[in-house]
C-alpha cells in the first residue's frame, strides 16, 4: 500500500531530475512511438479512449438545453486541460512495453499500487480545480457580455454568438483566456504524470521539472502544445469519436516525449 507523501515523495526531500533540450525531430519521433505503441495494443482503446467520446456525447447531451448552452464550448474545450490525468493508464502501458514486461490493457490498472499514488491524484486535483476554474471563468465572461438571460434557442444562441460584436467580443476573449489556461496545464503537468508514474519525486518536483522543461524547451513545447490542440480538435469533429484514436496516441507519444526530456533513472518496479 502507498504511504501517503505527496509534496517530496518517498524520502522526504525534493528531488530534481535533470532535463533535457530536445528539438522538433523528437516530437515527430515520440508521435511515432506513440503510434506504434497504438497499434501494437490497440485494445487500449476500448478501456481508455473511448472514455472521451462517450463523455463528449454526455456533454453534448447535457448541453442541449438553451439553460447550459453556452457552457458546451467551454466544456469540450476545457476536455483538454484534464486530459494528462485521463491518460494515466496510457503512459503505464508504454512504461511496461518500454521494459519488455507484459503491456495488456488490464495492466493499466495497476498504478493502484504505485508509491507515487498520492502524488499523481494530487496533481489530478490540480488539473481538476484549473478546469473548474476556467468553466466558473467562461460563465462569468459570458454573462458580462451577453448578459444573463440564457439564450432562448440554438439559433438564437449562434445568432447572438456571430451577429453581434459583443458576441464577436466573447469569442475573441474567451479564446485567449482558453489559451492561458492551456499554457498553464501545458507548464505544469507535460511530463509531470510520467515522471510520478517513472519515479516517486513528489507532485512538487514532478510540476517543477514540468516547468523546467518548457522552460528549456519553449519552441518545442508550444509547437507540441499545438500538435495536440489541433489533434484533439480533429478528433473532436465527428462527435468526439475520433479521440478513440488521438487520445490513446497522444497519451503514448506523451510517454515517449517524457523519456526525451528527463534524464533516466531506475524506473519504479511494480
Amino acid at each position: 500500500m502507498a504511504s501517503f507523501h505527496v509534496i517530496a515523495g518517498a524520502n522526504e526531500a525534493p528531488s530534481y531530475p535533470q532535463v533535457r533540450r530536445i528539438g522538433f525531430s523528437d516530437l515527430a519521433d515520440s508521435l511515432r512511438a506513440g503510434l506504434d505503441d497504438f497499434m501494437t495494443k490497440p485494445s487500449h482503446l476500448v478501456f481508455l479512449g473511448l472514455i472521451y467520446p462517450l463523455m463528449g456525447v454526455v456533454l453534448a447531451t447535457w448541453t442541449s438545453g438553451a439553460n447550459a448552452l453556452p457552457l458546451l464550448f467551454p466544456l469540450a474545450s476545457g476536455f483538454a486541460l484534464i486530459g494528462p490525468f485521463a491518460a494515466i493508464g496510457l503512459y503505464e502501458i508504454s512504461r511496461r512495453r518500454e521494459l519488455g514486461m507484459d503491456a495488456s490493457w488490464r495492466h493499466a490498472f495497476d498504478l493502484r499500487h504505485s508509491p507515487a499514488l498520492p502524488s499523481i491524484a494530487a496533481v489530478g486535483i490540480l488539473l481538476f480545480i484549473v478546469f473548474i476554474s476556467w468553466l466558473l471563468v467562461a460563465q462569468a465572461l459570458y454573462t458580462s457580455l451577453m448578459g444573463p438571460m440564457p439564450p432562448a434557442s440554438i439559433g438564437q444562441f449562434v445568432s447572438d454568438l456571430f451577429g453581434t460584436t459583443n458576441g464577436w467580443l466573447l469569442i475573441v476573449i474567451g479564446n485567449a483566456v482558453g489559451f492561458i489556461f492551456a499554457v498553464i496545464v501545458l507548464s505544469t503537468t507535460v511530463i509531470a504524470f510520467p515522471l510520478l508514474i517513472d519515479r516517486d519525486v513528489g507532485a512538487y518536483s514532478a510540476i517543477h521539472t514540468s516547468a523546467r522543461v518548457v522552460l528549456a524547451n519553449p519552441l518545442v513545447m508550444a509547437a507540441w502544445g499545438l500538435i495536440v490542440a489541433a489533434l484533439l480538435v480533429a478528433g473532436s469533429l465527428p462527435l468526439f469519436a475520433g479521440l478513440a484514436v488521438v487520445v490513446p496516441i497522444l497519451g503514448h507519444a506523451t510517454w515517449h516525449l517524457y523519456r526525451r526530456c528527463v534524464t533516466p533513472a531506475t524506473p519504479l518496479g511494480r
